[in-house]
């Protein structure tokens, strides 16, 4: 008859057995940290999320936790604009905007300022001012007092926003009129690089994977090269849809802002899941269509996107970044215009009391099939 073991020696072998298990374990996830983004991507291009103001303020701990995980460059969505940062001509609000800068700088992010001249979200008493003289002295002391106070710490500006027709034909915002042309578009930039050398400077737009429109933006890039103008990169906004624009569009704009010796940038990136209302293109924020509010049709993920439309937006975000690590080398950051699905702003644009699903995460702060769809092509 076989002798059994003893019961002390069955607790000393479980034991045994527990303790390699768990130093197994340990030494698994110290070799196998969990993925990000912005880990994922390292080697090809910055990953960043715009940013608001409670975020900024560090008073939404799960979406600051998220940003820390994924993301290792910030824009701010709206407190730099002009209307916030200067609202009175005597007077500069630098108070977010300095929380703004200490976190990307406390989070060791690459950090972009956004933006220097916009038509849009732009102070009133700049929208009344009649002669080019003044205009000019406007904007040499906006952009002097704003980028020299931030020298050395904001490592990217828009400095120009939107300052072209669909076209390609220079929009008539207000600086273009009372500054009599694009030089109010040289200025900017030359001013830019006077008061940091070192920051990176960008153009930026939407729809700039149209030909026309991208036309319109190599003229500008190879008008200040001529005069000697420094400018760093091309902005394309990407504010865009399950079915377009085509990759190959896309792709077009890709080589031909690099031929022309500047970085593309992929700065506001989101992926619409909800059909445009009739002749709805880009992202003009003065666009409206109220008489669709309240349409079923116009809204249909209320609550949360169908199994079907998770597996379309992963697919359009896997193609997305399969063009782009292609073309890795041409390409400086690609920025998510929001953190999660309820920080985007297309759930009030451009029809009040939508729920859009634009973005890799979900509004519990979950990833999506998109996000794992987009880490996946770097497994492969």
């Amino acid at each position: 008859m076989t002798n059994k073991p003893s019961t002390l020696l069955l607790i000393m072998i479980a034991f045994s057995i527990f303790l390699n298990c768990k130093n197994t374990t340990v030494k698994e996830n110290a070799i196998s940290p969990l993925p990000s983004l912005k880990e994922s991507f390292k080697n090809d291009f910055l990953i960043g999320a715009a940013i608001s103001r409670s975020q900024i303020n560090q008073t939404d701990s799960l979406s600051n936790a998220l940003l820390e995980k994924e993301f290792n460059s910030i824009t701010p969505e709206n407190d730099m604009k002009w209307e916030q940062i200067h609202p009175k001509e005597d007077s500069f609000n630098f108070e977010t905007a300095d929380k703004y800068v200490a976190l990307g700088e406390k989070n060791n992010m690459h950090i972009v300022g956004h933006t220097l001249l916009w038509h849009s979200q732009l102070a009133p008493w700049v929208q009344n001012i009649q002669d080019s003289a003044t205009m000019a002295s406007t904007i040499k002391a906006h952009i002097n007092k704003i980028v020299g106070r931030y020298k050395g710490r904001i490592n990217t500006w828009d400095v120009v926003n939107e300052a072209l027709n669909e076209d390609g034909s220079p929009r008539e915002s207000v600086f273009y009129k009372v500054m009599g042309g694009e030089n109010y578009i040289e200025q900017a930039f030359m001013l830019a690089a006077k008061a940091d050398p070192d920051a990176k400077l960008v153009y930026n737009d939407y729809n700039l994977w149209k030909p026309e429109k991208r036309k319109g933006v190599l003229r500008i890039v190879k008008n200040l090269q001529d005069k000697g103008i420094k400018i760093d990169g091309v902005g394309m906004q990407a504010h865009w849809s399950l079915e377009g624009p085509t990759l190959e569009d896309i792709e077009n704009s890709i080589i031909a802002y690099s031929n022309a010796g500047v970085k593309v940038s992929f700065t506001e990136l989101d992926v619409t899941v909800l059909p445009n209302p009739w002749d709805l293109d880009g992202a003009a924020v003065e666009q409206s269509y109220a008489q669709f509010e309240n349409d079923p049709k116009m809204n249909p993920y209320p609550v949360k996107l169908t199994d079907a439309a998770q597996i379309q937006l992963a697919k359009r975000y896997e193609a997305i970044f399969k063009l782009f690590l292609k073309h890795k080398d041409k390409i400086e950051r690609v920025t998510f215009w929001g953190v999660n699905d309820g920080h985007s702003w297309l759930n009030g644009w451009p029809i009040n009391g939508r729920t859009n699903h634009p973005l890799l995460f979900d509004r519990n702060f979950e990833p999506k099939k998109a996000y794992n769809s987009v880490l996946d092509l770097k497994k492969q």
